[in-house]
């Protein structure tokens, strides 16, 4: 007999049963290891079996408990014949002789199921749970765990076939693998076996416009499949479950629903039933134009879902409220974090009829003022308001005011200090915390309300430049120097330091050392560049030198014995040249 193959299976059996069958199915030897032999029971105890076998040097010896979970303990008595799988001839370590039943009952199931596959034999089993593609089905009597694929549990697709669980049932078995040691088996070839013409008498015996009674065994994203009193399975489509909008038919049906069902599609070459739940309601619709667009009106809540929840307008009138129409400052949040319940009664308005797809559309914050609107009325841009920290992230803080809770202002941390780092006085904060804020922006389109702690507190230190144009001298203090970055400077009468690059100190590159200055020091330097709206100010002492020459220049003249008689004129070319003599002599 040729065995079949079937390498997609799910539920592979060990590798220990796999080389069992390659062993089993060789032919070799009688007393070998991977081999099933036949024993005599020598003594039965409460504990132990003893078995013989000739040719063994020694008796195997079983637990009891594993016969009595295979069943073979009732009636067990000495000098009986048991099978039993020889795994072990000596024992590394005390030389026993191992054995197993439960292998053996295994081995001998895997022969007699492949038989009754040769000979289309059903087997009785039972669906032990649910696996990745289908389920496990143990296989009564043989001790073989078998594989029975989703597709092959019922004629038409089941999402949940839980009632089917531990249920014993007639099995065909469809595919042997014997590489692995795998069964599968289908449910769905027995239930087939109802012949065709049988199912087309009882077809036949429907008109359309007929009313019948199903029990739902299937919900699907297209429908629902039911199941009729004569056993057949007809299918009511989505679009006929409902007049109102059903995303899903799990929405408003759940599985063992009766429904009172009425025929509107015969098709006997395809052996099938259409059916319609609405078409033995009235339409609802009818009565839509005694409602308005726009106007307020009570619902009840009847199914919350991920986007938003359906309510009843009235019996059968059934509308949709959307997440994004449940708040007005929070977008797509869930109706169940906003405290909706099944059953409430709430007020809506109406936003939306749509007569042709028999929809409609609520919504809930319609209802109520607009908390961006609200604040528009209390605060203007400047004002400062009181608030707590409610949330926090790694470069923001989110507040809110007193008399506007629903709302978060948010306060970015290069918002909470005029000097120094932001992100630094952003890890001070903790949610809870109090905080003096100023209105920086108000944009009640796109629902966005930002401030600012360090406006609230204090003057903007750049506004000390406002009266201020570049090439202006001003004094600062020397606040610190570096070799390579320059001079840090603070302004007189600002709170504000700046650094003065090493290439904008002096002309002379000798004079150009940062080092000269150890900080205290009060210097003259002119400003090389303005421009508030960015808030960037750039500092230079060189320039000033170049504008202190320039009007030394321009006063005393450019003619010979004036401007080159002056005592700074070559100030820069003698240092150099003293410098230069003085490596010359060390030479």
């Amino acid at each position: 007999m040729e065995i079949e193959i079937y390498s997609n299976s799910t539920n592979p059996a060990t590798e220990e049963f796999k080389d069992l069958l390659k062993t089993q199915f060789t032919k070799t030897k009688n007393l070998e290891e991977g081999k099933v032999i036949s024993c005599t029971v020598s003594k039965l105890t409460s504990k132990y079996c003893y078995l013989s076998a000739e040719g063994l040097k020694q008796e195997p010896i079983l637990d009891v408990n594993e016969l009595k979970t295979l069943g073979l303990l009732d009636g067990l008595k000495e000098n009986d014949k048991l099978e039993v799988l020889l795994e072990r001839l000596e024992h590394p370590k005390n030389g026993e002789i191992i054995v197993s039943a439960e292998k053996a009952v295994k081995l001998r199931g895997w022969e007699r199921v492949v038989e009754m596959h040769s000979k289309e034999e059903p087997v009785t089993g039972r669906i032990l749970r649910k696996c990745k593609g289908g389920a496990e089905v143990s296989i009564d009597g043989l001790g073989l765990v078998a594989f029975l694929p989703g597709s092959m549990i019922d004629e038409s697709p089941l999402r949940n076939f839980d009632h089917l669980i531990g249920e014993p049932q007639k099995f065909a078995i469809v595919k042997l693998d014997m590489q692995r040691g795998n069964v599968v088996v289908s449910r769905k070839h027995i239930i087939s076996s109802f012949k065709a013409a049988d199912k087309k008498k009882l077809i036949e015996g429907f008109k359309i416009g007929d009313v019948v009674k199903g029990t739902c065994k299937q919900i699907t994203s297209f429908g629902a499949f039911f199941k009729l009193e004569n056993g057949i399975d007809v299918l009511c489509h989505t679009s006929e479950i409902s007049y109102t909008r059903v995303n899903h038919p799990d929405e408003v049906l759940s599985i063992n629903d009766v429904k009172d069902l009425k025929i509107i599609g015969v098709d006997l070459e395809k052996l099938q039933l259409s059916t319609s739940i609405k078409a033995l309601m009235p339409d609802p619709f009818d009565d839509i134009d005694q409602y308005s667009t726009g106007k307020i009106y009570k619902v009840k809540i009847l199914k919350i879902t991920d986007f938003g929840f359906f309510a009843e307008l009235q019996k059968g009138l059934v509308c949709l409220c959307h997440s994004s129409e449940l708040s007005h400052t929070r977008k797509n949040i869930s109706a169940k974090k906003l405290g909706f319940t099944v059953g409430q009664e709430i007020s809506v308005m109406l936003k939306e009829i749509d007569k042709e797809q028999k929809r409609i559309a609520i919504s809930y914050k319609m209802t109520t003022e607009n908390p961006y609107e609200v604040f528009s009325k209390n605060y203007k841009i400047g004002d400062i308001a009181n608030a707590k920290v409610v949330a926090k992230n790694e470069y923001s803080l989110f507040v809110q005011v007193e008399d506007v809770k629903e709302l978060e202002i948010f306060v970015h941390s290069n918002n909470l200090v005029w000097t120094g780092n932001g992100e630094e006085e952003l890890a001070k904060y903790k949610v809870g915390d109090d905080a003096k804020i100023k209105i920086l922006e108000i944009n009640i389109e796109d629902q966005k309300i930002r401030g600012g702690v360090r406006e609230a507190v204090s003057e903007d230190p750049i506004t000390f430049f406002n009266d201020k144009n570049v090439n202006d001298r001003i004094s600062c203090t020397v606040i610190a120097s570096d070799k390579k970055k320059g001079l840090t400077v603070r302004p007189i009468g600002c709170n504000l330091d700046f650094i003065i690059k090493k290439s904008a100190i002096s002309e002379n590159t000798a004079d150009a050392r940062p080092e000269r200055w150890t900080g205290g020091e009060t210097i003259d330097v002119c400003i090389a560049e303005k421009d508030l709206s960015k808030r960037k100010i750039t500092l230079s002492i060189k320039l000033l030198e170049s504008i202190d020459k320039a009007e030394a220049l321009k006063k005393y003249g450019a003619s010979e014995g004036s401007g080159k008689s002056l005592p700074f004129s070559n100030l820069a070319e003698d240092l150099a040249e003293n410098l230069k003599k003085k490596e010359e002599n060390k030479e």
